[in-house]
């Protein structure tokens, strides 16, 4: 009996050391994981979203968006590039519509700029193939910046910083702002309107969507996480870049 008993208190010792820690909840263990991507990183803030099928939508946040004013779920958030692809999506609208051609050549719709092919079409400037100068990789501007960071930029003065193509158009691929930037250019050329107004018409009202905004374009509402990014010719370390003009 005295060795039966002194088993059992042992086992039970065991597995009180050895029993798994309890999970945390799934909603704590996301937000754990935005906490440790914070500490792991250079990041200064993070918002997420999270939608269970026929459940409610998970929200979470984690660091800061600047000085010490942290993240909030209902803060805007800039999307940059991502902003090309409702460029290439409305400019595949106005194909379908018959209002230009993807082979239609910069000539039809804009006028001649230093170092801009006129020959190029749109294919190319959708795809990468026009072999155009991207801008940010003029030192120039970046001098310029730094020189009156509230200044509003038009599509023509930062078409101004492109130098020499780096290939004939069709002969290569490379990854240019200037293509979107032109592509811009061509839409407000083709529909008479900003485009915020022709993105609100084709994709944000039918999609009920009231919380995207274009910047220089439209007034931005004030809950808007500031923009922090690595160099960015500014130096070392991630820094505030919200000032950068939005060009495409």
């Amino acid at each position: 009996m005295k060795t039966i008993t002194f088993f059992l208190a042992v086992s039970l010792l065991y597995l009180t050391f050895c029993s798994p820690t309890p999970e945390l909840p799934f909603e704590d263990r996301l937000q754990s994981v935005l906490d440790r991507e914070i500490r792991a990183s250079d990041t200064k803030g993070v918002s997420a979203a999270v939608l269970f099928p026929g459940e409610t939508i998970w929200t979470g946040t984690s660091g800061i968006s600047h000085d010490t004013v942290a993240i909030s779920p209902d803060m805007l958030f800039a999307i940059g590039s991502i902003t090309k692809n409702m460029v290439a999506a409305l400019t595949l609208k106005l194909v379908e519509a018959h209002l230009l051609s993807l082979d239609d050549p910069l000539s039809k719709w804009l006028p001649a700029y230093p170092h801009v092919d006129s020959t190029i079409t749109i294919r190319q400037l959708l795809n990468h193939t026009s072999g155009l100068y991207m801008f940010w990789e003029n030192q120039q501007i970046w001098d310029d910046l730094k020189k009156d960071r509230a200044k509003v930029w038009t599509p023509e003065e930062v078409l101004s910083y492109i130098k020499a193509p780096y290939f004939t158009p069709g002969d290569g691929w490379r990854y240019s702002n200037t293509n979107y930037l032109l592509l811009a250019m061509i839409i407000n050329r083709v529909t008479g309107s900003s485009l915020s107004s022709e993105f609100k018409q084709h994709f944000w009202q039918p999609l009920g969507i009231d919380d995207m905004f274009l910047s220089q374009e439209e007034v931005i509402p004030p809950n808007q996480a500031h923009v922090n990014g690595d160099n960015f010719q500014f130096g070392s370390g991630t820094r505030d870049v919200t000032f950068l003009p939005r060009a495409s």
